[in-house]
């Protein structure tokens, strides 16, 4: 087949062909998203993203629709295989299913995907501009990867957990099911605006059914074209998206051919290690049963990776898996981020195709305080915002309350106690906060609680800026380190037991990390000869005399950063001990010589994973994860609680809107709990709260807008800034009116009433899309009314608002000042009624205060 009249230079990209006549022809831009179910598709994708390069070059999607043929099916398969020999061994090859895609090949498509019945007509017009003689129903579910599919035009298609959009052409309804959530029906919104945009040219009405019983004309249009609906509403379908706990378990076979016969073998399950790949060979790895990869040696024939698909599909028959069971093929040398992380370790030197750097020069870049700045993507490669130089102040839990240490003290953790560490810092004129959550490893369970309620607490008297991090003792990352500036201790006892019950003979021995003061620890170790390492320094103290012995392979910087450490943990007379130069009474308190660590430490390879993204979710109480691949600012909404993994930290961003976010930190943990690659339950979890992102956190973007959620139109200014707002109202009375009497003679009343619940729906939900993310809260479109100028028993909105508390009036409470507000006022600035605003988090109430004039 020759392909080269369909391929123009392959840039940067999305590209997309589609089966047609035994050919595979181009699809027009803005037809992208659509997909005809008796068609065959193949997408191309090439990153633009400099931070997209570490994995492979490009991905290679054949994707089969629910009623395509087999014509269809192989002609596609051709084309896909002809456009992977082109682009050569770089390219991750999928098999994509309809309604069973990958988060990779949904990835690509905002606001979401429209599955379209039958085929394409022969004049490929894949989207008609403003075709309005049309009526559908579209079926409209998902969470972070929303899809549309047409469904009968009846009540029966519905179901109280989904989203339905009524297409009239020149009216567009949609309908939301009562179970559906805020985040839901906004995301429904969105990709209900993008059709209108794109295939009426943004002059269809639209019209948003919340409450049926607040929008009884929209109801009245609805039943006039479906019918009157008989009986009680289907009950939600339940979700069967794939938990993280199915996703952990992982089988790794080995494939090759024996005379004519293929041999599957169970080679390994996790930990999984990458030696088992030999480059020679085929292997199949299993992912629970909802994705298989096969992975292909560099030395493997060309008859067996053509083969690759083939035998895929025959594994998957063989386990009696479905046929929309997603496949990834991976080339060695070219594997997705996705693949590499099923496996504990992954090292680049393998591949002749990739070259190291990156993230392993980073090791020897030296600290410059200017550069993490104003450039987040060494702050987050480093993991540092600063050098540590700013303010800290330092809790211990005590009785399961906080209380303060001494600064003289600041840097003495002890293993059966829980701290709160809160840093402050500026950053490009702006203070910025950290809050560390380091948890002992013998603190008890109520003391880890009291930690968590406390921070919650530090939380809100801060207005909800802190970022919180937490911390096991001895997974510390560098910048708490560095707060100390070299001086952490960590002592295994409890704080105040320092030498309670200890004889004066007790002996102690302390190991020293570290080269330098942003990047030094000393944590005690059980006093036998076998803790010692050649490599570092260990602080010897027992009754009369402290040792600072050094080991064969430390070096200089060591040995300057450990004699600091001794004033903090010992005044006894310091005696220097050589490796190899010991007196009798430096074993003696060790209990006497034993083998320990003599070799050479070679320098630990820093991780070069790629960083992933998730949306998560909750199903029947187990974590639910969406990955969104290539990601950006755009992809944080305000409703999401969204999972960062850099490998070494994980990060939970809590959006400002999000009603999930007290379990954000247990679904961290539940996450490298159930992670393939048997990552550690102490890697750091880091919540950060949208509009207070640290470099840490946005360098891993590659642009980001800090502005982005602070410099959204107010509802006022989004609705008289609309054109001609007058004349649009004069258009929604007539077409209502037309719609009505032109299909529906004789059917009641459609007037005002209708224009009223119409205009509401409309200039409800075009401002929640305009204006992003927002202090006041979320309004649903039938939720929102017109209110009263009048007080009704409260007090009046200027005697509250922006107003110190001495010029209140006399009674009210200046930390509640809000709720002397008239019912309909605060409903009118908050966009929500005092029940809901009241049920929310209270951080939330906080930062909706402040930047409302109600702080």
């Amino acid at each position: 087949m020759d392909i080269s009249k369909g391929l123009p230079a392959i840039q940067g990209g999305l590209h997309i062909w589609i089966t047609e006549n035994q050919k595979m022809v181009p699809v027009p831009e803005g037809a992208y998203g659509n997909f005809f179910e008796e068609h065959c598709y193949v997408i191309l994708h090439v990153p633009q993203s400099p931070k997209a390069t570490q994995g492979p070059s490009s991905d290679l999607h054949y994707w089969v629709g629910k009623q395509a043929g087999a014509e269809a099916q192989g002609t596609a398969a051709a084309f896909q295989q002809h456009l992977q020999e082109e682009l050569g061994g770089q390219t991750v090859l999928h098999r994509e299913a309809q309604a069973h895609e990958s988060d990779c090949f949904c990835s690509y498509f905002r606001p979401g995907i429209i599955y379209r019945k039958g085929g394409l007509a022969s004049d490929l017009k894949h989207v008609e501009t403003n075709f309005f003689n049309i009526q559908r129903l579209l079926h409209i579910k998902g969470r972070k990867h929303v899809s549309a599919t047409e469904v009968e035009l009846s009540w029966n298609s519905f179901n109280k957990g989904d989203i339905f959009l009524l297409d009239l052409g020149k009216m567009m309804i949609q309908w939301n099911g009562p179970k559906t959530s805020i985040s839901e029906k906004a995301r429904g919104l969105a990709l209900t605006y993008s059709l209108r945009d794109r295939e009426r040219g943004g002059r269809a009405q639209i019209g948003v059914v919340d409450d049926e019983a607040k929008a009884p004309d929209l109801m009245q249009i609805m039943e006039a074209v479906l019918g009157r609906r008989v009986g009680s509403l289907r009950a939600a379908t339940p979700s069967k998206d794939i938990n993280q706990l199915q996703k952990a378990t992982v089988r790794l076979y080995h494939v090759y051919e024996k005379g004519k016969d293929l041999v599957v073998v169970e080679l390994a399950t996790p930990p999984l290690t990458q030696d088992l790949l030999q480059e020679e060979d085929i292997y199949i790895l299993d992912q629970g049963g909802f994705k298989i990869y096969v992975w292909q040696g560099r030395m493997s024939s060309l008859q067996e990776r053509q083969a690759a698909f083939s035998r895929a599909v025959g594994f998957i028959q063989a386990k009696g898996y479905p046929t929309y069971t997603n496949v990834e093929v991976v080339n060695d040398g070219a594997e997705s981020a996705a693949f590499k992380q099923l496996f504990r370790t992954w090292s680049e030197k393998r591949s002749r195709n990739q070259k190291l750097g990156g993230r392993d020069k980073l090791i020897h870049v030296k600290l410059d305080v200017g550069k993490l700045h104003t450039q987040p993507e060494l702050a987050a490669q480093l993991r540092m915002v600063d050098d540590g130089s700013g303010k800290v102040e330092v809790w211990c839990m005590e009785d399961l309350h906080r209380q303060p240490v001494d600064p003289k003290r600041h840097g003495q953790l002890y293993a059966g106690n829980c701290y709160l560490v809160l840093y402050t810092y500026q950053r490009l004129g702006r203070v910025q906060y950290i809050l560390y959550l380091w948890q002992g490893r013998q603190a008890t369970a109520d003391e880890i609680k009291a930690l968590n309620s406390n921070a919650e607490e530090l939380d809100i008297m801060y207005g909800g800026a802190l970022v919180q991090e937490h911390v096991t003792m001895g997974s510390e990352p560098p910048h708490f380190l560095a707060i100390f500036q070299g001086q952490l201790v960590i002592f295994q006892e409890k704080a105040g037991h320092h030498g309670k019950g200890q004889s004066a003979s007790t002996t102690r021995l302390f190991h020293v990390q570290g080269t330098d003061s942003q990047n030094t620890k000393t944590m005690e170790v059980p006093a036998r000869a076998s803790s010692l390492n050649s490599n570092d320094i260990f602080l010897l103290v027992t009754a009369g005399v402290c040792y600072l012995w050094f080991g064969k392979g430390c070096n200089g910087d060591q040995r300057e950063m450990a004699r600091v450490v001794v004033t903090v943990i010992s005044k006894k007379n310091e005696e220097t001990v050589l490796e190899g130069q010991e007196p009798p009474h430096f074993w003696e308190a060790l209990g006497g010589r034993a083998p320990y660590p003599s070799k050479k430490r070679l320098p630990e390879e820093v991780p070069r994973f790629q960083p992933r993204l998730f949306e998560c979710s909750s199903q029947m109480g187990c974590l639910v994860l969406a990955e969104v691949v290539f990601f950006s600012q755009e992809d944080l909404d305000k409703y999401d609680i969204m999972l960062l993994d850099t490998w070494q930290e994980i990060f939970l961003w809590l959006g400002e809107a999000a009603s999930e976010w007290k379990e954000a930190v247990a679904w961290g943990q539940e996450y490298l709990k159930t992670h393939p690659a048997g990552r550690s339950p102490a890697t750091p979890i880091v919540l950060v709260k949208q509009g207070h992102e640290p470099p840490t956190f946005t360098g891993w973007f590659f642009t980001w807008d800090p502005y982005k959620w602070t410099s959204h139109l107010s509802d006022t200014e989004v609705v008289e800034g609309s054109p001609a707002a007058a004349s649009t109202i004069s258009e929604i009375t007539a077409e209502v009116n037309n719609f009505r009497l032109s299909r529906w003679p004789g059917n009641g009343r459609a007037g005002a009433v209708a224009l009223q619940a119409l205009k509401g729906s409309q200039d409800s939900s075009e401002n929640e899309l305009m204006r992003g993310p927002k202090s006041g809260g979320t309004r649903t479109s039938s939720s929102v009314s017109s209110t009263s100028a009048t007080i009704n028993g409260g007090l009046r909105r200027e005697q509250l608002m922006h107003q110190a508390a001495e010029d209140l009036p006399e009674g009210v409470d200046p930390a509640r000042r809000e709720f002397y507000l008239s019912d309909s006022d605060f409903q009118d600035i908050f966009g929500k009624s005092k029940e809901e605003f009241y049920s929310m988090a209270t951080w939330r109430q906080q930062q909706e205060k402040k930047q409302l004039g109600f702080f």
